[in-house]
């Protein structure tokens, strides 16, 4: 059998729909080493301080090109073997917490696989069971990246195994790890983080997992708490974002001063383009600065209004209305509602 939830060929690369988790994970271990990760960034309309934000967003283009800069820069080998040996289920955020609630290992890999984009991976996994005794998770790219492959692998499989020992316990360990590329210099460390057989040079990269594992019953499952966070977990990906870089970009430029109104002009010049060369890039993106400022203002509305010890005049002045009126306005064109029969429809 096999399962399998396919990237959006070429269309993924421009969208601008991945969380920037490994990035910043990038960022953070560049810190530790002292190295200057600014050059990273240029020319991609992203900068360390950006990926930060929990709502940013990156293309599948600009986050391989960050990661190929990166890797030359950094003074250890197994750049991916590290960040991914450091996961743990908190790491994996809802997802992460909807395993952890499944009544056994099997479950819990399902579900990981069927929400898997809303992690925003750079892999796409599939599961296949072809064998009766052991079961394979192939890990693939949308394009070719020899540069960066091996370490796109040793961050996926190494993050895997750092959850799956979180979930089955940590004597888990695969039957074996297969791998495309030729084995690195430290190549030793795979045997022993894996804790199997590691193959080089072989047809696919893989993972090979005992079937037994997967009948494992989990002592957390609840089934209650699981369907509300695997409804979570649904929205989630119902809402994962279809935007270009370029609406993107404004939208990283926008949240943090919404409160100063700022106009195209002015996003235009922090992204050093001119007006006019922006409005072009998001018409070629179906996208409007208007209707972008506006989403950006309503999430952020939305997101204030769950406090309800703030003003809804406070509200309007964080989004750039000096006028409450003016507020209660647009907020009623955005969604149809007052901000105050918003606020009431809020559980």
């Amino acid at each position: 059998m096999r399962r399998k939830l396919g990237l959006d060929g070429g269309n993924r690369l421009s969208i601008a729909n991945l969380p920037t988790n490994m990035l910043c994970s990038l960022v953070l271990l560049a810190g530790e080493l002292g190295v200057n990760c600014e050059p990273w960034f240029s020319g991609l309309r992203l900068t360390p301080r950006e990926i930060q934000d929990p709502q940013a967003r990156v293309s599948y283009r600009q986050a391989t090109e960050v990661i190929r800069r990166a890797l030359p820069t950094l003074p250890i080998e197994d750049v991916g073997l590290t960040l991914g040996g450091n996961q743990n289920g908190a790491n994996f955020g809802l997802l992460g917490l909807a395993m952890r609630m499944a009544p056994n290992f099997g479950e819990a890999v399902n579900i990981g696989l069927t929400y898997q984009r809303n992690l925003g991976p750079l892999m796409d996994l599939q599961l296949l069971q072809e064998d009766p005794d052991v079961v394979s998770v192939v890990a693939t790219t949308p394009l070719d990246l020899p540069e960066i492959l091996p370490f796109l692998c040793e961050e996926m499989f190494s993050s895997v195994l750092m959850l799956a020992r979180e979930l089955a316990g940590p004597d888990f360990h695969p039957v074996r790890l297969d791998l495309t590329y030729p084995a690195p210099a430290y190549a030793s460390k795979y045997s022993r983080m894996f804790e199997c057989e590691v193959r080089f040079r072989q047809g696919q990269n893989r993972m090979l997992v005992d079937r037994s594992w997967f009948s494992l019953p989990f002592g957390s499952y609840n089934p209650v708490g699981s369907q509300q966070v695997l409804a979570l977990c649904h929205a989630q990906l119902a809402a994962v974002a279809t935007s270009g870089e370029a609406t993107a970009a404004v939208e990283r430029q926008l949240r943090p001063r919404l409160r100063e109104n700022p106009q195209m002009t002015e996003i235009a010049t922090a992204l050093h383009l001119s007006e006019r060369t922006l409005r072009r890039q998001l018409a070629d993106e179906g996208q409007r600065f208007s209707d972008i400022h506006d989403r950006v203002r309503t999430d952020r509305a939305l997101e204030l209004l769950q406090d309800r010890e703030l003003t809804i005049a406070y509200i309007g002045t964080q989004l750039g209305f000096n006028d409450v009126r003016e507020f209660r306005r647009a907020f009623k064109r955005w969604t149809g509602h007052t901000p105050s029969e918003a606020r009431d429809r809020m559980v």
